[in-house]
């Protein structure tokens, strides 16, 4: 294995310049060797803050650079395209959620990652927490018996991302590029709280579960006086059997914590995973409970563990915990959610 990867970054907005770029730049086994984004003023000081060799408004000219990764930040409209494209040239690629806004596309990517043996890893960061991989682990090992129902809640403040007037986010301040909103706010390009939150939860809750959908029967959402909706409802049946609730709101208050809450019953038990109040819980039928210790604060969201996740599966270590096949069933969900609110009617998953 060559000492240092070959890293590009393609889109140089608020989150890439906040928290990918400067995490990855620090690395000794990593060379920053080119970025793609427009705007060439941004860009110049992007390449001079990051160490990049290259910066270049020309995604092929990145991508002719014999890149072993490739860290795709652009519009949420663009994701797909960029990791195809990425990928058909050789490299390994991080990809931002939602990875795709259709199952169509999201399966594209996975087809091609599997022809070419590449990752692909998409930084949902709860997935990669300690309390939460040792949930994952309590479920693998047939603790709740067979999965026969999940609620799977989320809600946190970003009124103000979807709205149009900004949010801030504690430690996440721009430093270099400030978020473009038009992307959070625009239906057609991935914009509103399913694509933009219930990404997070539902990842969360498939990569516990192992669970696949197959019918959304009914969904609501609303908007509430914005251009995206704004608040979720799901009602959901899964491959095998298993129902669901799927719920998401965008109007916590400034400054409170995500709530993050799957329950996952099961014909021996439940298990209780709560990301606010930082609890993994099992409870089971014979009484054998567990009350899993938590420490402190590990539910607050960080995405610090993904972006080193993805060089060590490029060296060939590491275990990746939001995997294509996550995506594709998190955007198969999304995608029939956004149908049946439509049509209301329900719609089944391929």
């Amino acid at each position: 294995m060559k000492d240092k990867i070959r890293l590009g970054f393609i889109g140089a907005g608020w989150w890439a310049t906040t928290n990918h770029m400067p995490i990855l730049s620090k690395r000794d086994d990593v060379e920053m060797v080119g970025v793609a984004s427009l705007g060439r003023d941004s860009l110049e000081q992007v390449k001079a803050k990051f160490g990049f060799v290259i910066a270049t408004e020309d995604v092929d000219e990145l991508l002719a650079q014999q890149l072993d990764g490739v860290v795709i930040s652009s519009p949420h409209d663009l994701h797909a395209a960029h990791a195809i494209a990425s990928l058909k040239s050789g490299a390994h690629v991080l990809v931002e959620k939602p990875v795709a806004l259709s199952a169509a596309d999201a399966q594209e990517i996975a087809r091609v990652a599997e022809t070419a043996a590449r990752h692909v890893l998409v930084p949902y960061g709860w997935n990669y927490m300690p309390f939460l991989e040792a949930a994952r682990d309590i479920v693998a090992a047939g603790r709740l018996g067979e999965i026969e129902y999940v609620l799977c809640h989320m809600a946190s403040p970003t009124l103000g991302l979807f709205a149009g007037q900004g949010t801030k986010f504690d430690g996440w301040e721009p430093t270099v590029a400030s978020s473009n909103l038009s992307t959070w706010q625009d239906p057609a390009r991935g914009g509103g709280y399913a694509h933009g939150q219930i990404t997070h939860s539902a990842a969360l809750m498939f990569w516990l579960t192992d669970l696949s959908p197959a019918e959304v029967h009914s969904c609501v959402m609303r908007r509430a006086g914005t251009s995206v909706d704004i608040y979720d409802s799901a009602s959901v049946t899964f491959k095998g059997g298993a129902l669901g609730t799927i719920s998401g709101a965008a109007t916590l208050p400034e400054g409170e914590p995500f709530q993050l809450d799957i329950r996952i019953f099961g014909s021996d038990g439940v298990l209780l995973v709560d990301v606010e109040r930082e609890r993994v819980e099992l409870r089971r039928h014979d009484g054998e409970h567990l009350s899993m210790p938590v420490v402190p604060g590990s539910g607050r969201y960080n995405c610090t563990e993904p972006p080193n996740r993805f060089i060590d599966l490029i060296k060939g270590n590491g275990r990746n915990n939001s995997d294509i096949h996550v995506a594709v069933r998190t955007v198969s969900l999304i995608e029939a959610m956004h149908r049946s609110a439509f049509s209301g009617r329900p719609v089944q998953i391929d």
